[in-house]
C-alpha cells in the first residue's frame, strides 16, 4: 500500500497507528452507493425507541454546545489519518439533551441514503465521540458525509455513519448495512476486528 497517497508509520507512531494500517497523505473518500446531497434548511435529525421521541432541525442542533475536536481516524480499508481537525457537538452534550430510557443497551444510526449501523450504547456514549459539522474549518463536505457525521474515533470508521439523520435506540444488537454484509459488529481497529468471524 505504501506509494504516492500512503506512506508506513514511523515506529514512533506505533502508539497511535493500529496494526496493518498505513498513513493517508490526504484523506480518501470512500462511500457505498451515491452521495446525498443535503440541504441544511432540509436536514432534520430524529430520535426514537427508547427515548423520548424528538426532531431536531440544524438551529435545534447548532444551539447545542460547540466544541472543537482533535482525533485520529481509522478506516477499515487499512488507512489511517492523524489530527483530523473537526467541530461538532460532543455525544455525551447531545445525550443530555434527550430523555433515554434506562433499558436502552445499543443504538443504530440512520443515514440520508439508507445507510446503517450500529452501536452497543457504552461505544456511543463515550466523551470523546462527536457529532461533526465542520472539517479543518469549514463546512463538511458532502463526500466526507457532510452536513453532518457521527466521529467515533476508537472504532473503524464505517462506525461513524455519514449523512447521519437518526438514532434509534434498542434494547437489543441490530446489525447494520456492513455488519449484515459481513464485517465484524463491533470494529475495534487495534484488535483488527474487521471481518465477522474475527
Amino acid at each position: 500500500m505504501p506509494g504516492k497517497y500512503f506512506t508506513k508509520p514511523e515506529p514512533a507512531q506505533s502508539d497511535r497507528v493500529p496494526p496493518g494500517q498505513y498513513l493517508a497523505k490526504g484523506f480518501p473518500v470512500l462511500s457505498y452507493g451515491e452521495t446525498p446531497q443535503i440541504n441544511t434548511d432540509d436536514w432534520l435529525f430524529k430520535v426514537w425507541g427508547l427515548v423520548t421521541e424528538r426532531r431536531f432541525s440544524w438551529a435545534d442542533f447548532m444551539a447545542l454546545p460547540q466544541q472543537d475536536f482533535t482525533a485520529d481516524f481509522h478506516c477499515v480499508t487499512r488507512w489511517s489519518k492523524l489530527d483530523v481537525k473537526w467541530t461538532g457537538v460532543r455525544v455525551t452534550d447531545f445525550l443530555a439533551a434527550i430523555a433515554m430510557d434506562d433499558r436502552a443497551t445499543h443504538i443504530m444510526q440512520h443515514c440520508y441514503g439508507d445507510y446503517t449501523t450500529n452501536l452497543t450504547l457504552e461505544d456511543f456514549a463515550r466523551p470523546e465521540n462527536f457529532f461533526a459539522h465542520t472539517l479543518d474549518g469549514a463546512p463538511l463536505p458532502a463526500e466526507h458525509g457532510g452536513p453532518m457525521r457521527l466521529v467515533v474515533p476508537h472504532l473503524y470508521a464505517w462506525k461513524s455513519g455519514k449523512w447521519i439523520n437518526g438514532i434509534e435506540f434498542l434494547d437489543h444488537n441490530e446489525e447494520g448495512f456492513w455488519e449484515r454484509n459481513g464485517y465484524h459488529n463491533r470494529g475495534e481497529p487495534w484488535a483488527e476486528e474487521r471481518y465477522a468471524g474475527r
